[in-house]
């Protein structure tokens, strides 16, 4: 036990040496549980009408293919064109489908374990627009401009999220309006997507074929059709549902090819409260969750043990308007709810939070993203979606907004780590050593030091000044500090995982509509 004097010049040499990944303070997969909104008794009764929604009221509009899927397994389909699933079936499910589920990266340091209560931050989402777009509107203006999103800030935010620490998987986040043929779009959306980052992606289709053209690019990035069964690195975001309780036919087709193709699947049920499904929360969790364990077994029937994501993502609505409220406390709960039902039933799960009704990353944004992804987090989930850049609940993406939400991510991930208690942890010697012999503070104490990087977590935008010190540098307030930074970032980051070569190959046999020369040094975002 000791100290080390010179101690501003001590903490600068060991701040600026690199940490291993073990030693950081936080880690992609923390275990999170802490925060159960339900008790045990009331997992087991929605556990029960679960259960029993889908044995007597089951769905409607099945496709051939699932009907035949479900009845040979001992499911009944009746005169009214209704598809139950009995207990029976369900219980079987639960016997063969994959409890753990390793999600892979193209590079494998960003490998994604789903098990237990590991839990994981990243983007989701459909936006239509670009939020906050201060490149055309004038350098900050202030106002939350808004524009149509484009193929290349689907493939610029991609490259966002391959660059930020606490973001750890990217799923598609906006639309490319620029690109009008549905078949084009799904493509381009897988490329600019794998393109962007070495981390997971999550991708969607709209029909069959798109997936299975989406499939065949992505063999092509792997190296060939097994590299990519034994490694996918993208799963899809499949809504088979049109809530309440009615399969969607196309996706249910998209649903088929992806589990035959040996691409994980998120299974998403997106029913709104109020509208698509009960006013109640405890009705929405209900409707959702029973409609994500129909699919399971679907997508079960097809390929035993097949990787899949139980994906209940009941949204919420103002009731004054029926507009959706993504930054609501209802919502918050809601989806925190939703995470403890995966974990009571052990599955791979996945929620969304951080959908702020914000329409900029403002006041408003950061205290709904805050708590709707900080009880996500915590509620044990394995995937916490749409957790990044999301604005106007859903409409609006804010590239300042998503390295803002790097900073959120990494504290409340903090959070979810929280205290260890061991004999190094409780710290008795070394309070011992400052008290009995001096200085009698901890400033600069090597327990302190050694302690600086792995136990603490420091914002790269938000400000930590003292009042003095901020207005001496400016004043800039965190939104102008985004803007800087991600301006920096993607001037600068270029991911080359994907080769001139290869991509030249892709280019010969895909309609990839993203230009080489913009994904290069030299393209000024």
């Amino acid at each position: 036990m000791g100290r080390r004097a010179g101690g501003r010049e001590a903490r600068k040499a060991l701040r600026a040496a690199p940490l291993a990944p073990e030693d950081k303070p936080v880690r992609p997969g923390q275990p999170g549980g802490r925060y159960m909104p339900l008790t045990e008794e009331q997992l087991r009764r929605v556990h029960m009408a679960m259960l029993d929604l889908l044995e007597n009221v089951g769905f409607s509009r099945a496709i051939p293919s699932c009907i035949e899927l479900v009845t040979k397994a001992g499911g009944k389909y009746t005169p009214e064109g209704r598809l139950l699933f009995p207990r029976e079936l369900i219980e079987r499910t639960m016997e063969t489908c994959a409890r753990e589920i390793t999600l892979y990266g193209q590079s494998p340091e960003y490998d994604m374990h789903l098990s237990g209560t590991k839990v994981y931050f990243g983007t989701a989402g459909a936006a239509v627009h670009v939020a906050d777009d201060w490149k055309k509107h004038g350098k900050y203006p202030g106002s939350g401009a808004y524009r149509e999103s484009t193929i290349q800030d689907l493939y610029d935010a991609s490259r966002l999220v391959d660059y930020h620490e606490h973001i750890h998987f990217f799923q598609r986040c906006m639309v490319a309006r620029d690109i009008e043929q549905p078949a084009a779009m799904d493509l381009n959306t897988t490329y600019a997507s794998v393109a962007g980052t070495r981390k997971h992606c999550g991708v969607s289709y709209v029909e069959a074929e798109h997936a299975e053209e989406g499939l065949r690019l992505l063999h092509e990035i792997a190296g060939g059709e097994d590299k990519w069964r034994e490694r996918p690195f993208a799963s899809v975001s499949c809504c088979f549902v049109v809530p309440p309780m009615r399969f969607a036919e196309d996706a249910c087709k998209v649903l088929e090819v992806c589990t035959r193709g040996g691409m994980p699947i998120l299974l998403l049920a997106a029913g709104q409260a109020g509208a698509t499904s009960p006013a109640s929360l405890a009705g929405a969790v209900v409707q959702e969750c029973a409609e994500c364990l129909a699919a399971l077994a679907y997508v079960n029937l097809i390929v035993p043990g097949h990787p899949a994501i139980f994906g209940p993502w009941p949204f919420v609505s103002d009731l004054r308007t029926g507009a959706m409220s993504g930054g609501s406390g209802e919502q918050a709960v809601l989806m925190a709810a939703c995470g403890q039902v995966g974990q009571y039933l052990d599955l791979p799960t996945g929620i969304a939070a951080g959908m702020a009704d914000a329409k900029t990353p403002d006041a408003q944004s950061g205290f709904e993203k805050a708590y709707t992804v900080t009880l996500a987090g915590h509620s044990g989930t394995n995937l916490v979606y749409e957790s990044v850049g999301m604005q106007a609940s859903l409409l609006g993406f804010s590239f300042e907004g998503a390295t803002i939400d790097n900073d959120m991510l990494g504290a409340i991930n903090r959070s979810v780590r929280g205290v260890e208690i061991d004999d190094d942890n409780l710290a008795l010697e070394t309070i011992a050593d400052v008290c009995l012999n001096g200085p009698e503070h901890f400033l600069g104490h090597d327990a302190t030091l050694s302690r600086m990087e792995s136990d603490y977590v420091y914002p790269e935008v938000g400000n930590r000044l003292t009042p003095a010190e901020w207005q001496e540098l400016g004043s800039r307030e965190v939104n102008q500090v985004a803007r800087e930074k991600t301006t920096e970032i993607l001037n600068t980051h270029f991911p080359s995982h994907i080769s001139d070569e290869l991509d030249a190959r892709l280019r010969t046999r895909f309609d990839i509509r993203l230009p080489r020369e913009q994904m290069k040094a030299g393209y000024s975002f």
